[in-house]
């Protein structure tokens, strides 16, 4: 049995006047606020800890990371007890495609959703494994033994082309007029050890600060506020979220 302590935290930065990010944390949705919890493996069958970083640029943003963190939570709270992995990948898989068609049709219906969309970047515990799930350019490091990892990959125009500078221009998505949605689905279970710390954040957090101060920052105890508080004192130029997730 895992512990897992957990600190969230979602803020609108110093620049923007609305946040378009959204955390779940297990049965919690978290903007514009913070919070503390604990779980133990040996207590539940399944637990989900997700971000959604709306789209920037699009109409409501923060209504497509909310309606997608709402569905998921819904769906992943539905799916049968014990599925194989294989199968809760498919089930998974079948999910993004419906979420899809969902804020399709919302902005079909209305104008003023049409093409918003969000990133989405999960952490998930389901029959007694864990995986994580990417859409987007959210990410979600682990740092094991002082070494901070990226293991997500961003689903970015700067990623394609090769370049190391963060791009905002996403390549997959939901919703957002994406016609080739696709989520990146790895079982990780293997990697979740006694002392390893993970960490799921929007890009407020990684354009602001260093992956070597982020590593600092994890290394030295800090918690999911003290990384929003890191990201706006470099200048909080976008909406910063955090899911700190530390393995006992």
């Amino acid at each position: 049995m895992l512990n897992l302590n957990i600190t969230a935290a979602s803020r609108v930065g110093c620049v923007r006047t609305n946040n378009e990010d959204m955390l779940l944390v297990g049965e919690w949705f978290v903007r514009n606020s913070k919070m503390t919890t604990q779980v133990k493996t040996g207590n539940t069958d399944r637990y989900l800890l997700a971000l959604a970083d709306g789209m920037g640029g699009h109409n409501s943003g923060e209504v497509a990371s909310s309606d997608v963190l709402h569905n998921l939570q819904f769906f992943f709270n539905d799916i049968p007890a014990g599925l194989a992995p294989g199968e809760f990948n498919e089930a998974i898989y079948e999910w993004l495609q419906s979420i899809n068609t969902v804020i399709d049709s919302k902005g079909h219906s209305d104008p003023k959703y049409r093409d918003m969309g969000t990133t989405l970047v999960a952490f998930a515990y389901y029959a007694g494994q864990f995986y994580w799930m990417n859409c987007g350019d959210s990410r979600l490091y682990r740092l094991h033994d002082g070494q901070l990892s990226q293991l997500t990959t961003d689903h970015s125009l700067s990623n394609l082309l090769g370049s190391t500078k963060h791009s905002n221009v996403i390549t997959n998505c939901i919703g957002g007029g994406c016609k080739t949605s696709y989520i990146d689905m790895v079982r990780c279970t293997d990697e979740v050890l006694p002392g390893d710390v993970f960490l799921l954040c929007s890009d407020g957090l990684n354009d602001m600060i260093s992956d070597a101060d982020i590593a600092q920052l994890l290394v030295r105890g800090h918690d999911a506020q003290a990384l929003c508080d890191a990201a706006e004192e470099a200048g909080g130029a976008d909406n910063v979220s955090t899911i700190v997730v530390r393995i006992e």
